[in-house]
């Protein structure tokens, strides 16, 4: 990847195992694994397994490849950085930077097989279209958490269920299904449904026929040969030839102009070929050995059954012509299904997908825009803005003395952006420092190029830090910085934030953007620590599967979510360039929004403060929530 310098070090990969069954190991984020090692032909890893019990005899014959080397080493044989994480997890010598989690995993030996062999470009083709596949948390990412949580999760229940006589089939599975049948949207849209709209026309094939089929709204035997043919003829001929590394035929004429001036709503949808869309991503590699063992059982146990998953078992069908897939799944115990050919897809089964739960509208009859009015509701019950004040708002590092590694001003930014990041962290480092003791571990989350983390590591050397960030660039450059300062006691975790486990006392997070905030929280709260975190980007708050806002209890009665959802859409209206009443509001909004957070937090059993950061100036989003277990 550019950018990204060759790893020279070692490079372990950790793996749990807990068991197998016909050809499947589990967990299944081991079985992804080394379908994908198998795949990308990678051995560059020393591969260790973990067994989740106490015994260690494994048996691994058929479900590993045979080139690659496999250890067995106990759980408390792991470095002390994995011991802290979930695997499966990457660690490169000397053990102080670890990769962790399902995606980050996979992604890192693509890249590093990439490096390996510059030829293989098919390979970094997996990570799909500005290299960004799985690459967001599951928490704001609808593919990552199907992938990397509720599918694996879901299939391993199911197979766990099929000793049963009629297991039942997992929601999730139905939902995949759906999102099979969703329109594609690929950044070339418009073109290829222009070309696939003229492939149409030259077939004779209406268009109000072609989007029913699409939505669902006729049986597939209903529909005529010429339209399958038409539409697979573009999809494929598009997803197959990215396959084979070719550059898609450029148009050596313009489009006749019934074609060019045709309304983007009369332009027919484009199929799914593969998981994501037209081209195979790292996603197929994920889905493929869950949906494997998910279609052994219904084929065993509820053959009846199949006729409601003709998409799923159409993309199984497909991947299999994918190059290589057929030779890595044989070396990794999978044993491809003959499915026989689906012809049915029809509106009961189509109207049954749409049951699937997912997020609610909320709708409220009574909602009055904007943020006075909600304001106003929130005064009449007592509730106002109101900030605790600064425990020292003159304190300040100082920086002058400091090793030059040390200070923001070795990132890449302008001297005034890096005068205003200093103050930013003297405020957070206050904090920090007035609270920490001798021998507490700091967790850094969403810690980028680390300039909290190697302050503090600096500042506290009986403390060991932990940098937790996704971002694969922004940590190399932290981790380049705490080499130059030789500091010892500081780790480099890539990993999203669920996927670290370990015990520690405080959590700190400088513009944790949205909901990573309320994870920030949420994760010191269930380890009981302290946390100091200055809130970001109010405006991409919203529901998820874990948070649902207002999140106190006092909020809830107050507000409903779209009126807390104003506040948030206000609060990230406090740009310097804006008026000043303007600003004012955004404050006030974003000082709500965190006292909501703060309420929440003291309802578990925190004390916690909202202060404002000294001086305002050092950046538009200057609040802090301080946190303490009582």
């Amino acid at each position: 990847m550019k950018g990204i310098k060759k790893s020279l070090t070692e490079e372990y990969l950790y793996l749990d195992f807990s068991h197998q069954i016909e050809g499947c190991v589990f967990p299944l984020h081991t079985s992804v694994t080394l379908f994908l090692l198998s795949y990308c032909d990678c051995k560059i890893f020393k591969v260790c397994l973990v067994p989740t019990g106490e015994s260690t005899d494994i048996s691994l014959k058929n479900v590993v490849p045979q080139d690659v080397e496999v250890q067995i080493i106990s759980r408390q044989e792991l470095p002390p950085i994995v011991q802290n994480c979930c695997l499966p997890a990457i660690v490169e010598k000397p053990d102080n930077f670890c990769r962790a989690g399902l995606a980050v995993v996979l992604r890192h030996i693509i890249q590093r097989s990439y490096e390996a062999d510059p030829s293989k470009k098919e390979i970094l083709e997996l990570l799909g279209f500005k290299k960004t596949c799985l690459k967001a948390c599951a928490e704001v990412s609808q593919w990552t958490r199907l992938c990397e949580l509720t599918i694996p999760l879901a299939i391993e229940n199911f197979l766990r269920e099929s000793s049963d006589q009629h297991p039942a089939i997992p929601a999730e599975i139905l939902q995949l299904e759906k999102k099979l049948s969703e329109p594609v949207r690929v950044h070339n849209d418009d073109k290829l449904r222009r070309q696939k709209l003229k492939q149409q026309k030259a077939a004779g094939v209406g268009p109000s026929l072609a989007k029913e089929k699409a939505m669902g709204k006729v049986h597939r035997q209903e529909t005529s040969q010429e339209l399958d043919s038409t539409s697979e003829n573009l999809e494929l001929k598009v997803a197959f030839s990215k396959l084979a590394v070719q550059e898609e035929p450029a148009a050596t004429h313009r489009e006749p102009p019934h074609i060019r001036k045709a309304k983007a709503s009369d332009l027919p949808p484009l199929e799914h070929v593969f998981a994501e869309g037209l081209y195979f991503t790292l996603a197929d590699i994920v889905l493929l050995p869950c949906i494997h063992h998910f279609l052994v059982i219904i084929c065993k146990k509820l053959s009846e059954k199949l006729i409601e998953f003709p998409l799923l078992a159409a993309w199984y069908q497909r991947i299999q012509e994918v190059p290589r897939v057929k030779t890595a799944a044989s070396q990794c115990g999978i044993q491809f299904l003959h499915l026989p050919e689906l012809l049915t897809a029809s509106n009961e089964q189509n109207s049954n997908l749409s049951e699937v739960p997912g997020v609610e509208e909320q709708n409220d009859a009574s909602f009055i825009g904007g943020p006075r009015p909600t304001m106003t509701k929130l005064m009449e019950k007592g509730i106002e803005v109101m900030f605790s004040p600064h425990p020292c708002p003159t304190w300040t590092l100082d920086w002058s003395s400091l090793p030059a590694a040390v200070s923001p001003k070795e990132g890449k930014m302008s001297s005034d952006r890096a005068l205003r990041k200093q103050q930013q962290l003297n405020n957070l480092v206050y904090i920090v420092t007035n609270q920490a003791k001798p021998g507490d571990r700091i967790v850094d989350f969403c810690s980028g190029g680390g300039h909290v983390g190697i302050v503090l590591a600096h500042m506290l050397p009986s403390c060991q830090v932990t940098l937790i960030e996704n971002k694969e660039l922004s940590l190399i450059r932290a981790k380049k910085r705490s080499d130059e300062l030789g500091l010892s006691n500081i780790w480099f975790i890539q990993a999203n934030m669920e996927y670290f486990t370990g015990m520690f006392n405080i959590g700190v997070a400088l513009h944790a953007c949205g909901v990573a905030t309320d994870m920030v929280i949420e994760h010191c709260i269930k380890t009981r620590a302290s946390f100091v975190t200055c809130p970001c980007c109010y405006g991409f708050i919203q529901n998820t599967s874990k948070f649902h806002f207002p999140k106190s209890e006092q909020f809830k009665k107050t507000l409903s979510y779209k009126e807390h959802m104003i506040l948030c859409r206000f609060a990230d209206q406090t740009a310097v360039q804006l008026p000043p009443q303007r600003r004012l509001v955004g404050k006030q909004c974003m000082c709500l929004v965190d006292l909501d957070r703060a309420r929440a937090a003291e309802e578990r059993g925190y004390c916690v403060q909202v202060i404002s950061m000294e001086p305002e100036s050092c950046s538009p989003k200057n609040n802090m929530i301080v946190g303490v277990p009582i």
